[in-house]
């Protein structure tokens, strides 16, 4: 009996282990969301020329992102809606009933009898989510692929009374939708991958235990 509680705990230990998800590295200047290291220093002119190549601009160029290192800004316009319902309801009835009469003799027997028969479902589901992000935050072009897009990465953190909060963004744009005040709007990226996040007292406060995120596992029987 000793053995079965022992084995019974040991299951249960492994299985809040298993259910726990690691909070994800939320720490600032990660490599990931830095920008490029780029020597920005002007190449040398040859030739006794004043124009370097690529750093010129001239009157048919605008300020718009273009080359790795580059900044723009991002317009934050995210909004997701989903809503879904169902209905379920069928039923069957069914029904017999029997009239007889019976002579033996002198004697008359009458009876009648009567069976019902049904079932019936009714079953209904809802659901509906909503989301909402907007804002802006200022990105810088980490590389410039062989088909001319652009990849685009940066972080902003904010610190705030109780913690901090910090937005970050990756994805693919191309250089033909960035508007002419170098802004783009987030619907244009491609993979994005836009995080929301924060950090500290308020931030804590609102994340479950591990006993909690145990008991709300499918590891959970009941």
């Amino acid at each position: 009996m000793r053995l079965i509680w022992l084995s019974l705990a040991t299951v249960w230990l492994l299985s809040g282990c298993v259910a726990h998800i690691p909070e994800a590295d939320t720490a600032p200047g990660k490599p990931e969301w830095a920008p490029p290291e780029i020597d920005y220093s002007l190449p040398p002119a040859q030739n006794g020329s004043v124009y370097r190549p690529g750093f010129m601009l001239t009157l048919f160029k605008d300020k718009r992102a273009f080359r790795e290192g580059d900044i723009l800004t991002v317009a934050l316009d995210e909004k997701t809606y989903s809503s879904k319902r169902a209905d379920t309801k069928t039923s069957k009835t069914g029904g017999m009933s029997i009239d007889g009469q019976a002579t033996t003799g002198s004697n008359a027997i009458s009876g009648n009898g009567e069976a019902n028969m049904g079932r019936s479902f009714n079953g209904t589901g809802s659901s509906t989510q909503q989301n909402q992000l907007s804002g802006s935050i200022t990105v810088t072009v980490a590389k410039v692929l062989p088909n001319g897009a652009l990849l685009i990465r940066g972080e902003k953190w904010l610190r705030l009374n109780q913690g901090d909060e910090y937005l970050r963004l990756l994805g693919l744009i191309r250089a033909d939708d960035i508007g002419n005040d170098n802004t783009i709007s987030s619907q244009r990226i491609a993979d994005a991958r836009i995080i929301y996040g924060g950090q500290g007292a308020i931030s804590d406060s609102n994340r479950m235990g591990w006993a909690a995120r145990y008991f709300n596992s499918p590891w959970f029987p009941l």
